[in-house]
């Protein structure tokens, strides 16, 4: 027992070493990521705490404030169309029991005049645009704007049609696959691997056992951002459906494991940004950035732009 001790423990001891150096300088084993944007400014559903969400007006409002990236989900109606929804079921945006993908793109009701903030309990967003926005029309009004479109269903001819879009408006680098499941992202990359990709719900996982067990250093990654909740937001701003996330242990728990400033240092050693969400109160947005967030994901556009605006003339 002694002999194998004798030799096990010195092995640790280098596996260790090794491993934090390399966690602190991962450019002597991985060339650094250079994508063709770099935000710190993002706006949640195109800004929805200030316009109705995801409007063509959202989205004008957001870049005038100054946002560097505009965040989406998208959807295909019965006629071929990619809309910019964050729901397939219109029930919540519309008060009308429909999806997305029974209707033709003319026949798609009206947003409701007074919508609820999603992450921002209590809070309502109105404005003069009431119309579902095409993600082409998005593309065209925005042709410099990055944007991050969360695909929700293993939709081939969605995700066809989405990266067709892409490429018809030549924005292949300025455009960001998202996606909580490994499978649908599977098929995005598939379909088109020139976009860069974010880290899925799965992935996510393995990225923190990586980063636990010390073998993050020396694992290749191929995502281009992590974008994940803060979790300080949920049961404050965010009230979540699920009843496991309600309890204050379990947030607690996962705030201590993901927000680890180490890990954020280290993918963004790796060009890999960093994207906090959803951060409505500037105590949040502080937060965020003081963990080690590259960039802050918000549904008040010109919140964040404020706060970034006053924390640099102190600076």
């Amino acid at each position: 027992m002694s002999g194998f001790l004798y030799f096990i423990l010195p092995a640790l001891g280098g596996y260790t070493l090794t491993s934090v150096y390399l966690l602190k300088n991962p450019h002597i084993l991985h060339k650094r990521k250079r994508t063709a944007f770099y935000c710190t400014h993002i706006s949640h559903r195109g800004g929805c705490g200030e316009r109705i969400e995801s409007t063509i007006e959202a989205f004008t409002h957001a870049v005038e404030q100054g946002t560097q990236m505009l965040e989406m989900d998208c959807h295909l109606t019965h006629d071929g169309h990619v809309v910019v929804s964050h729901d397939e079921n219109l029930l919540r945006q519309t008060g009308h029991n429909v999806t997305v993908s029974s209707l033709n793109a003319q026949d798609l009701p009206f947003y409701k005049d007074r919508l609820e903030v999603t992450f921002y309990a209590g809070r309502y967003s109105t404005g003069a645009d009431r119309k579902f926005a095409l993600l082409e029309d998005v593309f065209r009004k925005f042709p410099e704007i990055p944007v991050s479109i969360e695909i929700k269903e293993n939709n081939s001819q969605l995700i066809k049609k989405v990266s067709e879009l892409v490429k018809c408006f030549n924005r292949e680098d300025i455009t960001v696959w998202a996606s909580v499941s490994s499978s649908i992202m599977e098929e995005c990359c598939k379909t088109n691997s020139s976009m860069p990709y974010s880290f899925t719900m799965k992935r996510g996982v393995l990225l923190l056992l990586l980063f636990y067990s010390g073998l993050l250093p020396f694992v290749p990654l191929g995502e281009s951002l992590l974008q994940f909740y803060l979790p300080r937001i949920i049961n404050r701003t965010f009230i979540p459906e699920k009843r496991i996330l309600r309890n204050s242990m379990v947030i607690s728990l996962l705030e201590k494991i993901t927000m680890r400033k180490s890990l954020f240092k280290h993918l963004a050693a790796r060009g890999i940004q960093v994207h906090l969400f959803v951060c409505n109160e500037e105590e949040d947005i502080k937060a965020a950035l003081e963990v080690g967030a590259t960039g802050v994901m918000s549904d008040y556009p010109s919140l964040l732009s404020s706060y970034f605006c006053r924390n640099r003339s102190q600076e």
